[in-house]
């Protein structure tokens, strides 16, 4: 399997686990010391990044992707993302989220992409 069809892969497993609310799923997805900005401007990591995580995950969010563009440099890649996210707000009321994410991930020892920053508002449309 070509580097490209492993990255379309992971990208389909990873919708299976945030659709699925699958915190532990999730976070396998990521880097120990993974940057996560899942509000413009405000940069996540560690247990922080984890802790936003499992709260989001709480309100059930589905969400769907489509990749634009995938490049691979040897154990590095850039993805560029547009996504859908359909939850509920804080008041639980029914919010749509729509975004185009820029992502890095890096291949691990194990063959498996994880990531280093993960950036969904990355490019305001």
């Amino acid at each position: 399997m070509s580097q490209l069809e492993n990255l379309k892969r992971h990208n389909a497993q990873y919708v299976e686990a945030f659709n699925a609310g699958d915190f532990e799923a999730m976070d396998a997805f990521y880097t120990d010391d993974a940057v996560a900005v899942w509000e413009p401007g405000v940069p996540l990591t560690g247990q922080a990044r984890r802790d936003a995580q499992r709260e989001f995950l709480a309100r059930n969010p589905k969400i769907s992707t489509n990749t634009r563009d995938a490049f691979v440099s040897d154990d590095t890649a850039l993805l560029i993302v547009d996504w859908v996210i359909e939850t509920v707000d804080e008041a639980g009321l029914p919010e749509r989220l729509t975004g185009i994410g820029v992502d890095v991930l890096r291949l691990g020892t194990d063959g498996v992409w994880r990531y280093a920053v993960d950036d969904p508002y990355g490019q305001q449309p």
